[in-house]
This record gives structure tokens, sequence and C-alpha cells, in this order.
């Protein structure tokens, strides 16, 4: 249905731009009318990039981080410390926190945090594959960086749980991060500091 454009092809590219978060309809013209302007051979590159990168993306095998391959190539990679893992809500903190360059352990991605209001559980995050992980035996220090959220706490608290009894020290990024700000918003010598100011995780502290 045309609601503002006289050509019905507009209407649908805008519509279909709109779609993505954080795109309102006068963002979405601008970059209709943008491709518009490119060659004909540019725009079906950029389309090919997205559709390749949605039908041939995978997630890494350990990690739950994206990858073009099985495994991704921080957990490929064996100069990081395979000794250090840091818990993240996203793919995003991950390349938050590998933007300080002050951690070079493992990561291992939840895949989102605890939210009984929104239906997430436990079981509906990557935290059985963390359990397993740690259970290896290789890991000596598991980071919670988590965001200062309810949601985040909620999710480390829950962790903290299930990991006793491990022979793992437990910490937490220091809370240079503001209470309910998300991990990926933070500044990047902020969230570096939280980084390397991390303190041993209790239970009580939330």
């Amino acid at each position: 249905m045309l609601e503002h454009y006289s050509s019905e092809l507009l209407e649908h590219a805008v519509s279909a731009l709109g779609e993505l978060p954080g795109i309102g309809r006068k963002t979405a013209l601008r970059l209709a009318l943008h491709l518009l302007k490119r060659e004909p051979h540019e725009v079906e590159a950029f389309a090919r990039a997205l559709v390749r990168f949605r039908n041939d993306i995978k997630k890494c095998k350990l990690c739950h981080s994206l990858s073009d391959t099985e495994t991704c190539e921080i957990c490929s990679n064996p100069k990081r410390n395979s000794r250090q893992l840091c818990v993240v809500e996203n793919v995003r903190d991950v390349m938050a926190v590998e933007s300080t360059q002050q951690f070079s352990g493992l990561y291992h991605v939840l895949g989102g945090l605890i939210s009984p209001i929104d239906g997430i559980g436990p079981k509906d995050l990557e935290i059985e594959s963390l359990i397993e992980r740690v259970s290896s035996g290789n890991i000596e220090e598991v980071i919670l960086a988590l965001s200062p959220t309810m949601e985040g706490d909620t999710t480390a608290f829950y962790i903290a749980r299930r990991l006793e009894g491990q022979p793992v020290e437990l910490t937490t990024i220091a809370r240079g991060v503001a209470a309910g700000d998300e991990l990926e918003y933070a500044d990047e010598v902020a969230l570096g500091r939280s980084l390397a100011g991390r303190t041993a995780f209790k239970t009580n502290s939330i």
C-alpha cells in the first residue's frame, strides 16, 4: 500500500529497510534513495553479501560466537589464554571486549540473559555448554562480563550457583559500566578498566 510515495517499488524498498532495528521510515527512505544512486552491479554485490552472510554464517561450536568455520578464529588461536573464559551475553559484547585489547583469553556467548518476564530461562541459553566447558578441567578463571542489569545479575547469580564446587576462580568485571547499561555500549576505556579491575564474584554482592 502506498503511503507517501508515488512508486510502489520505492514503498516496498523503504518498508523492507525499515524492518531493520533502529531504522525509521525517514532513514529507510534515505538509504533507498542512496542505493538508487549506486550502479546496479554495486547494489547486486551488496545484496549478495547480505544473502551470503545470512546463509553461510555459522556459530562456533565452542564459544557460540559467529564464525565462517566450525571453530572461530579466537578459539582456534593457540596464542589465546585457554585458561581464562569470559562469559558474555551476545556476539556484540565479544566485539566490545576485544576492542579494549585488555583480554587475551577465550569467550563463551550465552545468547541472551535470563528474563522470566520475557519467557527466557536457563535452558534457552548456552549455560549447559558453559558448565561442560568449565568441567573439562582446563579453565582456571571464569569472568562474568554481563550487563549490570537485573537480567544480567540474575544470570550471573544462576551461573555462580551452577559452578559451585568447581575448582575455578569466578570473577566479575568492576562496575565501571553504569547500572542498567548494556555492555556493548560501554566506553572502551571504561570497559577496559572494568576488566582490569575485576573482582571475585560473591553471590551476596548483587
